[in-house]
């Protein structure tokens, strides 16, 4: 069974994390530790009108980002890698600088130190330098930058499947078996 960490932080973009996780319960082979932030918590409410309980329910363990003495903190706690979801601009910061300033960013830290992998989905726009540098620091370090950018190929027709084509591209990165983001099969010329 895999093991992965997930974590939401205040940036908008809520349904990006509770979309992975519906979809990470769904797949039945992977077993998820949550994290979510205080600012994270708001944007739960006000984007999606849910409590965090109800994300937090999705979860098989939920670790509250002031235990810094939680398993995720630890090398030793295997996992196969880390997904925030979404990344706040102070997240981004804090993992590019090693700052372990929460469970969330000891965590990333752990990832990074491991060699394990390490999805940000930063969420802002545009970028200012600092942004940009933050994420070449977090590439550098072994890192995936992943804004949550639609892929209009497909013609979504609704804001879900922008979503889930966005969520199954994570899950493609670790291996994880999904329906929800069909595999690109290459344009077909046209015989008109």
């Amino acid at each position: 069974m895999k093991r992965l960490v997930i974590a939401m932080t205040g940036a908008s973009g809520a349904v990006y994390g509770v979309r992975l996780l519906e979809q990470l319960r769904k797949s039945g082979g992977v077993e998820t530790h949550l994290m979510i932030s205080d600012a994270a918590a708001l944007n739960l409410h006000h984007e999606l009108d849910i409590k965090r309980k109800d994300v937090e329910a999705l979860a098989d363990a939920v670790h509250s980002v002031r235990d810094i003495g939680a398993c995720v903190a630890s090398g030793s706690f295997h996992t196969d890698g880390m997904v925030i979801a979404p990344c706040s601009m102070k997240t981004l910061a804090s993992v590019a600088h090693g700052m372990c300033d929460n469970l969330i960013t000891r965590a990333a830290d752990v990832m990074l130190k491991e060699r394990r992998r390490l999805i940000l989905m930063v969420r802002e726009t545009p970028f200012n330098l600092a942004h940009l540098r933050n994420m070449t620091a977090v590439t550098e370090m072994g890192g995936i930058i992943f804004p949550p950018l639609p892929a209009l190929y497909q013609r979504p027709q609704t804001v879900s499947e922008m979503v889930d084509h966005t969520v199954g591209r994570v899950l493609d990165l670790f291996s994880i078996e999904q329906t929800i983001a069909p595999e690109w099969t290459g344009l077909k010329p046209d015989r008109s």
